[in-house]
């Protein structure tokens, strides 16, 4: 189902791992980013966008991890975008032998059949350091950065004052750091939380890519819980982190997440 967060803006909420997939409205047609995981959700999403009378004319992936490149034929053939850096890291990965296969062991076998895979990752680049999403919606500013994933990119819904972070300010989730293909993971996650500190002061409405929806106090707090997690971990010391308690939302397999980045910047 869709939730209005903001004018214009709607979100469809996934089982998986509290994901949102975000719905902006123009005058000419819907923007979709981070359409959704599963299968039932997203054919449930295209219904949704068919009742709002409007075509949906765009896609666009925050960053290429399989859970937010896929897509569901019940949404139509609209372009679906990345930044550029996203979509050659996309194709790098997915034109590789065995590629497939590959994503499938990445998905947790609960749910690995009610993933379609067949129309995963097939995002055309924008230009190289687009500043803003081109379409007659919302001014979208593209605030690209190399934290978490190479291409990531949030995006700020200026008219709106809605921040859509991508995998970044989670309240269920700790950072998690590109650690297989950056060269100073610690440096690029701090990176990010600067640029989307620049813009905090405009945002009204947070969606991060997995938890809660927050309001114009949450942004700042979770950039500032977010670096203390960082700079806890670049220093080898244990996070003071609610996100990573037993009791937490995922205390059951986050605190092994945090102990495998532990151990990869600090062997």
């Amino acid at each position: 189902m869709l939730r209005q967060v903001a004018e214009g803006v709607l979100v469809h909420r996934s089982e998986f791992c509290q994901s949102n997939a975000v719905v902006v409205q123009g005058p000419s047609g819907l923007l979709l980013v981070d359409p959704g995981v599963l299968g039932d959700e997203m054919a449930c999403l295209g219904k949704d966008i068919r009742e709002l009378g409007q075509p949906l004319v765009a896609g666009f992936s925050t960053h290429p991890h399989w859970d937010h490149m896929l897509w569901h034929a019940d949404l139509g053939e609209a372009p679906r975008y990345g930044t550029a850096r996203c979509a050659a890291t996309a194709r790098e990965r997915l034109s590789a032998p065995g590629a497939m296969a590959r994503v499938a062991t990445m998905i947790p076998p609960d749910i690995v059949e009610r993933v379609p895979l067949d129309l995963l990752g097939r995002i055309t680049g924008l230009p190289a350091d687009t500043a803003r999403f081109p379409w007659d919606g919302p001014r979208i500013r593209i605030v690209e950065h190399q934290a978490h994933a190479s291409g990531h990119a949030a995006l700020l819904i200026e008219e709106r004052g809605v921040l859509v972070a991508g995998d970044m300010l989670s309240d269920v989730l700790i950072p998690m750091l590109d650690l297989t293909g950056a060269t100073d993971p610690v440096e690029n996650y701090l990176a990010a939380l600067r640029l989307l500190e620049d813009v905090a002061g405009d945002v009204d409405v947070l969606i991060p890519g997995h938890g809660s929806v927050g309001g114009a106090d949450q942004a700042r707090e979770r950039i500032a819980q977010d670096r203390a997690y960082v700079h806890a971990l670049r220093d080898g010391q244990a996070p003071d982190d609610r996100r990573l308690a037993p009791s937490a939302t995922y205390g059951d397999w986050l605190p092994a997440v945090h102990e495998r980045q532990l151990q990869a910047l600090h062997p």
